[in-house]
């Protein structure tokens, strides 16, 4: 059996969350800006097939969250599947999990930044993201309680948002369930695609495992937080895909550029567009708040191993928060919202999301009866599932985050390299 190893940080975090805080931070990560954009994308690769789409993205979501959870109760630690994989499998395995989560992550921060510039201040974008990571980060650096409360906010708000207009929509002379059929437009690469695309909106959940150090009771909190949030999640995202779906069919979704308020319009519900607009600017900010406290807890975890500058593994001795790796995060995207638009290239980061939970449900396949393995399948189905769709994406974002997955793999040689050539110790 393998031991949990040590934090070797400046000082342990502080268990302050409970099960209710750890399904908030797993709704805020879920039920984020994603379900306000991806429906769009998705119905015009899966057709009429969108809600098989949907439920082949849940069923690989649940797989990997039950990997993840039955992970997380074994190793309490912060990082995920970082340290799932450097204890099931090995260091470099560990690592790459790492590598993939942190570079994919730190890309898709800045992006969901400049999302929430998108619909606060068009004109002003790249302000209003410097200014939104600011912000977030000043909220992480000040306790996870803090994050929570702010999370328990926003996913309160877009909650609100979604629920009107999905009662707008189902209540609605215009909506129509025969636009729910599937008809011969639907193709097995075609829902492939749609369910990598709509696979992202389920990831959150990760947030809570990656947060598994600052959990109280993680044996019980996290695998019940997480099947909970999950489970939430795939009832609100079914029901809007439902009601968009009754009122545009699946050719008006597939063009909506703003999926929810061409919904919206098209129920005659004018009215509801500006709160549609706002649920969208929060959702983004509960989004970039997960992703900051995942990123930065990863960068913990690695830092501790010297993967990544072991300054950054110092703990607030206040806060009980990783405070250097939230500086640094916030600052790397703070920078690259302030200077680059990243919203349209960050395809490897799908990809890496996709390689980190293949790991995690690697490392679950090896777990034994008494350690609290899944049934076999589980592991096997997530794996699988995480492949098929990894390379089910577009050629060109397979072509990225394969070179950023082997830019990883050549630093750790190096560093295990130089560590050899040193008399050091190696990886």
């Amino acid at each position: 059996m393998h031991t949990e190893r040590a934090p070797t940080g400046t000082g342990g975090m502080k268990r302050r969350l409970g099960l209710s805080d750890a399904v908030v931070i797993g709704l805020g990560s879920m039920i984020g800006a994603g379900i306000f954009a991806a429906l769009g994308p998705a119905a015009d690769a899966a057709g009429s097939g969108l809600l098989l789409a949907l439920a082949l993205a849940a069923v690989v979501a649940y797989c990997n969250a039950t990997s993840s959870a039955r992970l997380a109760a074994l190793y309490p630690r912060s990082g995920g599947t970082y340290v799932y994989g450097r204890e099931r499998l090995g260091a470099f395995w560990g690592y790459l999990a790492g590598w993939a989560f942190v570079v994919g992550k730190t890309a898709s921060c800045a992006a969901m930044a400049l999302t929430v510039g998108a619909y606060l201040w068009p004109g002003q974008t790249h302000a209003v993201a410097v200014a939104a990571v600011v912000a977030l980060t000043a909220v992480n650096y000040t306790g996870v309680q803090k994050s929570a409360l702010l999370t328990r906010a926003v996913v309160a708000v877009v909650l609100a948002v979604l629920c009107a207009v999905i009662v707008t929509a189902l209540t609605s002379a215009h909506a129509d369930t025969a636009r729910l059929g599937i008809g011969p437009d639907t193709t097995v690469g075609g829902l492939l695609r749609a369910a990598g695309l709509l696979f992202f909106a389920f990831a959150g959940y990760a947030r809570i495992a990656t947060l598994g150090e600052e959990v109280r009771d993680p044996a019980r909190t996290i695998p019940r937080a997480i099947p909970i949030a999950l489970g939430i999640t795939l009832a609100v995202y079914a029901l809007v895909a439902v009601a968009a779906l009754t009122l545009l069919g699946p050719p008006g979704l597939a063009h909506a550029t703003a999926p929810l308020s061409d919904a919206a319009r098209a129920a005659g519900a004018d009215w509801l567009v500006p709160a549609v607009r706002v649920g969208g600017a929060v959702a983004a900010l509960g989004s970039l708040l997960a992703l900051i406290l995942g990123v930065s807890r990863t960068t913990l975890a690695m830092a501790r191993d010297r993967h990544l500058p072991h300054a950054l593994a110092s703990v607030h001795p206040r806060f009980g928060v990783p405070h250097r790796a939230e500086l640094a995060v916030g600052t790397v995207v703070a920078v690259l919202a302030a200077t680059t638009d990243v919203r349209g290239a960050i395809g490897f980061s799908s990809f890496g999301v996709l390689t980190y939970y293949a790991i995690a449900n690697a490392s679950a396949w090896t777990l034994t009866e008494e350690e609290g393995r899944p049934s076999r399948f589980v592991p096997v189905i997530g794996l699988a599932g995480c492949a098929t769709l990894a390379f089910a994406l577009p050629a060109s974002t397979v072509v990225s985050g394969t070179a950023v997955l082997a830019l990883g793999a050549a630093l750790y040689g190096l560093r295990k390299s130089r560590h050899a050539e040193h008399g050091g110790p190696g990886s």
